[in-house]
Protein backbone atom coordinates (compact mmCIF):
# COMPACT_ATOMS: atom_id res chain seq x y z
CA UNK A 1 0.00 0.00 0.00
CA UNK A 2 1.18 3.50 -0.81
CA UNK A 3 1.60 6.05 1.96
CA UNK A 4 -1.67 8.01 2.01
CA UNK A 5 0.25 11.22 2.72
CA UNK A 6 1.68 11.00 -0.83
CA UNK A 7 -1.72 10.58 -2.45
CA UNK A 8 -4.33 13.01 -3.67
CA UNK A 9 -7.67 11.38 -3.00
CA UNK A 10 -11.18 11.63 -4.43
CA UNK A 11 -14.40 9.97 -3.34
CA UNK A 12 -16.41 8.39 -6.16
CA UNK A 13 -20.09 7.70 -5.42
CA UNK A 14 -21.58 5.43 -8.07
CA UNK A 15 -25.26 5.26 -9.07
CA UNK A 16 -26.98 5.80 -5.72
CA UNK A 17 -30.20 6.57 -7.56
CA UNK A 18 -33.80 6.48 -6.42
CA UNK A 19 -35.00 3.82 -8.90
CA UNK A 20 -32.50 1.28 -7.61
CA UNK A 21 -34.10 1.52 -4.17
CA UNK A 22 -37.56 0.91 -5.66
CA UNK A 23 -36.83 -2.42 -7.34
CA UNK A 24 -38.82 -5.52 -6.41
CA UNK A 25 -35.84 -7.01 -4.60
CA UNK A 26 -34.58 -4.30 -2.22
CA UNK A 27 -31.04 -3.02 -1.93
CA UNK A 28 -29.26 -5.16 0.64
CA UNK A 29 -28.81 -3.22 3.92
CA UNK A 30 -29.94 0.01 2.24
CA UNK A 31 -30.09 2.10 5.42
CA UNK A 32 -26.59 1.07 6.48
CA UNK A 33 -25.30 1.72 2.97
CA UNK A 34 -26.75 5.24 2.87
CA UNK A 35 -25.44 5.98 6.37
CA UNK A 36 -21.94 4.80 5.43
CA UNK A 37 -21.92 6.81 2.19
CA UNK A 38 -23.06 9.94 4.02
CA UNK A 39 -20.37 9.40 6.64
CA UNK A 40 -17.73 9.26 3.89
CA UNK A 41 -19.22 12.31 2.16
CA UNK A 42 -19.23 14.30 5.41
CA UNK A 43 -15.60 13.39 6.10
CA UNK A 44 -14.56 14.22 2.53
CA UNK A 45 -16.29 17.60 2.77
CA UNK A 46 -14.53 18.33 6.07
CA UNK A 47 -11.14 17.51 4.55
CA UNK A 48 -11.75 19.28 1.23
CA UNK A 49 -11.62 16.02 -0.73
CA UNK A 50 -13.31 16.17 -4.15
CA UNK A 51 -16.45 14.07 -4.53
CA UNK A 52 -17.67 12.73 -7.87
CA UNK A 53 -21.29 11.54 -7.96
CA UNK A 54 -22.41 9.42 -10.90
CA UNK A 55 -25.89 8.80 -12.23
CA UNK A 56 -26.38 5.94 -14.66
CA UNK A 57 -28.64 6.63 -17.62
CA UNK A 58 -30.51 4.00 -19.63
CA UNK A 59 -33.69 3.88 -21.68
CA UNK A 60 -35.81 2.15 -19.06
CA UNK A 61 -35.98 2.69 -15.29
CA UNK A 62 -33.00 5.10 -15.20
CA UNK A 63 -34.12 7.37 -18.02
CA UNK A 64 -32.38 10.75 -17.96
CA UNK A 65 -34.19 13.36 -15.89
CA UNK A 66 -36.86 11.08 -14.43
CA UNK A 67 -37.55 10.87 -10.70
CA UNK A 68 -35.94 7.42 -10.54
CA UNK A 69 -32.78 8.72 -12.23
CA UNK A 70 -32.19 11.29 -9.47
CA UNK A 71 -29.76 10.67 -6.63
CA UNK A 72 -31.35 9.10 -3.56
CA UNK A 73 -32.80 11.89 -1.39
CA UNK A 74 -30.70 10.77 1.60
CA UNK A 75 -27.54 11.89 -0.20
CA UNK A 76 -26.31 15.40 0.43
CA UNK A 77 -24.22 16.64 -2.49
CA UNK A 78 -22.71 20.07 -1.97
CA UNK A 79 -22.36 22.75 -4.62
CA UNK A 80 -18.61 21.98 -4.84
CA UNK A 81 -19.24 18.31 -5.66
CA UNK A 82 -19.08 17.10 -9.25
CA UNK A 83 -22.16 15.37 -10.71
CA UNK A 84 -21.59 13.28 -13.83
CA UNK A 85 -23.69 10.99 -15.98
CA UNK A 86 -22.70 7.69 -17.53
CA UNK A 87 -24.25 5.15 -19.87
CA UNK A 88 -21.87 2.24 -19.26
CA UNK A 89 -20.88 0.18 -16.26
CA UNK A 90 -17.55 1.89 -15.70
CA UNK A 91 -17.47 5.50 -14.57
CA UNK A 92 -14.44 5.87 -16.86
CA UNK A 93 -16.04 4.74 -20.12
CA UNK A 94 -17.13 7.69 -22.29
CA UNK A 95 -17.08 10.17 -19.38
CA UNK A 96 -14.80 13.02 -18.34
CA UNK A 97 -13.80 11.34 -15.06
CA UNK A 98 -10.21 10.43 -15.99
CA UNK A 99 -9.52 13.93 -17.33
CA UNK A 100 -11.10 15.58 -14.27
CA UNK A 101 -8.98 13.42 -11.96
CA UNK A 102 -5.80 14.21 -13.89
CA UNK A 103 -6.55 17.94 -13.80
CA UNK A 104 -6.80 17.70 -10.00
CA UNK A 105 -3.72 15.45 -9.76
CA UNK A 106 -5.82 12.75 -8.08
CA UNK A 107 -4.13 9.36 -7.85
CA UNK A 108 -6.23 7.57 -5.21
CA UNK A 109 -9.94 6.78 -5.48
CA UNK A 110 -12.29 5.69 -2.74
CA UNK A 111 -15.22 3.93 -4.42
CA UNK A 112 -18.71 3.47 -2.98
CA UNK A 113 -22.24 3.00 -4.32
CA UNK A 114 -24.26 0.62 -6.49
CA UNK A 115 -24.29 -2.11 -7.74
CA UNK A 116 -21.55 -4.39 -6.51
CA UNK A 117 -21.26 -6.84 -9.39
CA UNK A 118 -21.93 -4.23 -12.07
CA UNK A 119 -20.84 -0.61 -12.01
CA UNK A 120 -18.79 -0.89 -8.80
CA UNK A 121 -16.77 -3.81 -10.17
CA UNK A 122 -16.32 -2.17 -13.59
CA UNK A 123 -15.27 1.18 -12.13
CA UNK A 124 -12.77 -0.37 -9.69
CA UNK A 125 -11.19 -2.50 -12.41
CA UNK A 126 -10.97 0.41 -14.87
CA UNK A 127 -9.55 2.73 -12.21
CA UNK A 128 -6.81 0.20 -11.56
CA UNK A 129 -6.11 -0.10 -15.31
CA UNK A 130 -5.76 3.69 -15.46
CA UNK A 131 -3.10 3.50 -12.74
CA UNK A 132 -5.07 4.77 -9.74
CA UNK A 133 -4.71 3.43 -6.23
CA UNK A 134 -8.21 2.13 -5.56
CA UNK A 135 -9.96 1.65 -2.24
CA UNK A 136 -13.31 -0.14 -2.31
CA UNK A 137 -15.45 0.59 0.72
CA UNK A 138 -16.22 -2.92 2.00
CA UNK A 139 -19.49 -1.89 3.65
CA UNK A 140 -20.16 0.94 1.20
CA UNK A 141 -21.48 -0.92 -1.83
CA UNK A 142 -24.46 -3.17 -2.37
CA UNK A 143 -26.84 -4.78 -4.82
CA UNK A 144 -30.51 -5.66 -5.06
CA UNK A 145 -30.10 -9.33 -5.93
CA UNK A 146 -31.50 -12.06 -3.70
CA UNK A 147 -28.07 -13.42 -2.74
CA UNK A 148 -26.66 -9.92 -2.19
CA UNK A 149 -24.59 -10.70 0.91
CA UNK A 150 -22.80 -13.50 -0.91
CA UNK A 151 -22.24 -11.35 -4.02
CA UNK A 152 -20.82 -8.49 -1.93
CA UNK A 153 -18.45 -10.81 -0.05
CA UNK A 154 -17.32 -12.51 -3.28
CA UNK A 155 -16.55 -9.21 -5.02
CA UNK A 156 -14.78 -7.79 -1.98
CA UNK A 157 -12.52 -10.85 -2.13
CA UNK A 158 -12.08 -10.89 -5.93
CA UNK A 159 -11.26 -7.21 -6.17
CA UNK A 160 -8.82 -7.44 -3.26
CA UNK A 161 -6.84 -10.01 -5.27
CA UNK A 162 -6.56 -7.47 -8.12
CA UNK A 163 -4.62 -4.96 -6.04
CA UNK A 164 -7.67 -3.05 -4.90
CA UNK A 165 -7.65 -2.24 -1.21
CA UNK A 166 -10.89 -3.18 0.55
CA UNK A 167 -11.57 -1.25 3.77
CA UNK A 168 -14.57 -0.65 6.00
CA UNK A 169 -16.07 2.82 6.23
CA UNK A 170 -14.54 3.21 9.68
CA UNK A 171 -11.05 2.33 8.39
CA UNK A 172 -11.08 4.84 5.51
CA UNK A 173 -8.60 7.70 5.88
CA UNK A 174 -8.72 10.78 3.67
Amino acid sequence: MTNTEDLQTALVVIDVQQALFEKKTPIHRAEVLLCNINSLVDCAHEKGIPIFYFRHTNKSFLAYGTAGWQLHPALRPDTVDILLEKEHGSAFQDTSLHQALQERQINRLIVTGLVTNGCIRATCEDAKKHGYDVVLVKDGHSTYQRDAAKIIDEWNERLSTQGIEVLTTEAIRF
